[in-house]
């Protein structure tokens, strides 16, 4: 099997520009949360946020999922904010349901997931902070 590699700066910065909904899978309710603060910052840059966590009815005013199957309409992304034990259903799902990428945030590390998704024409960008890479690679 070959090593990982995220995919190149202009690649990253064609995939924010070109993506409008996100599905962000373990998006918590608690504003405390990484995963809550990140789906914030991306919301108020204009991205339409798709909260996926069971047993929530939404987040950050948006009706939430109880999985990737639930969300009706297209994804243009799904953000990862789960163990990475828990990234191979995920992928399984994102396969089915033809979402072209999928986002790995910092610490989220399966590489023989994010292979299998390759194999499968997904983007996968892994162990890093979609919010940072905004920051950094997007014009104020």
């Amino acid at each position: 099997m070959s090593e990982f590699s995220n995919p190149s700066t202009e690649q990253i910065i064609t995939l924010l520009q070109q993506c409008q909904r996100i599905a962000v899978v373990g998006l918590s309710p608690k504003s405390n949360r990484p995963s809550h603060a990140v789906a914030r910052a991306m919301q108020s840059f204009g991205y339409t946020i798709v909260p996926v966590r069971p047993a929530v009815d939404s987040v950050l005013g948006e009706p939430a999922y109880p999985d990737l199957y639930a969300v009706p309409g297209k994804i243009d992304l799904v953000d990862v904010f789960r163990a990475p034990e828990h990234v191979d259903p995920i992928v399984d799902a994102c396969i089915d349901l033809h979402v072209p990428a999928l986002w790995l945030q910092d610490g989220v590390i399966n590489v023989a997931a994010a292979q299998r998704a390759q194999e499968h024409g997904i983007m996968v960008v892994m162990d890093r902070c979609i919010y940072r890479d905004y920051k950094q690679f997007m014009p104020a």
